[in-house]
């Protein structure tokens, strides 16, 4: 799996939406509820998102997946001070190795220091995202080239390998064509597997149904966060297959 911007933006994204995230919480009532991410509030998806970049530390220095790590801060931490640490670690450990370098990481296809700089930075753009839209004020919008690879990430490697992992796949063959800005990736769902991959779009058109809109909704819809840009997605085709399109990605991602 490769990325479709450049590794070193990547870093740049996750300093940059990281930054963003702290600074939206610290401003936030920290027990109002996330609306992307039920029975979570704005403390507690700050709190996760350094505790997931404490995890990615652990993971890369001892090159397995780590049952122990710093989860919380510590007493009388403030949980934006906990969230800035954590990137500052996980920033100058990426930051030293090439994107191209071998890495242990969850993804077969991609055991390089590259796959974590583009699962973090997307993982700190979609909770900050969260955190805006729970405070109620304007939501910064994601950069477009962000948003792009950030769609096929969520297909490419959510949808299509972390779905095999947890042994779920769908209940009828169907394909849907998801397209953004020129790009088109084709969702091919049967009975024994999922996969998606970038696809023509003559070949995108052929497909059951079809999923298209600009990138940053595109984005925010793949991931579930439906109720902060929805209106700007337009469904067509097979009602049963985006309805399973849209059932597997919950599963993929939650």
């Amino acid at each position: 799996m490769t990325a479709l911007i450049d590794a070193d933006r990547l870093l740049d994204v996750l300093e940059t939406e990281t930054t963003l995230l702290a600074v939206s919480a610290a401003a936030a009532d920290g027990d109002r509820p996330v609306p992307g991410c039920p029975g979570l509030t704005v403390d507690e998806t700050a709190r996760h998102v350094g505790s997931v970049y404490r995890m990615a530390l652990t993971w890369i220095r001892t090159g397995t997946r780590p049952t122990r790590w710093q989860r919380q801060p510590r007493d009388g931490e403030p949980v934006d001070h906990y969230l800035r640490d954590g990137l500052r670690m996980l920033l100058g450990e990426l930051e030293a190795r090439p994107p191209d370098a071998p890495c242990a990481t969850w993804s077969p296809a991609d055991q390089t220091y590259g796959f974590w700089r583009r699962r973090m930075a997307h993982e700190a753009t979609v909770h900050r995202v969260d955190v805006q839209a729970a405070a109620g004020g304007d939501i910064t919008p994601v950069p477009r080239d962000v948003a792009v690879d950030g769609v096929d990430e969520v297909l490419t490697l959510w949808f299509t390998h972390r779905l095999a992992v947890l042994g779920v796949s769908g209940t009828r063959a169907t394909t849907v064509a998801v397209r953004t800005a020129g790009y088109a990736w084709l969702a091919e769902v049967a009975t024994d597997r999922t996969l998606a991959a970038p696809a023509p779009l003559p070949a995108a058109e052929s497909a059951a149904a079809t999923v298209t809109a600009p990138p940053q909704e595109l984005y925010l819809w793949l991931w579930g966060r439906s109720a902060v840009f929805s209106s700007a997605v337009t469904r067509e085709g097979d009602l049963d297959a985006l309805t399973q399109l849209w059932a597997l990605l919950r599963l993929a991602t939650r």
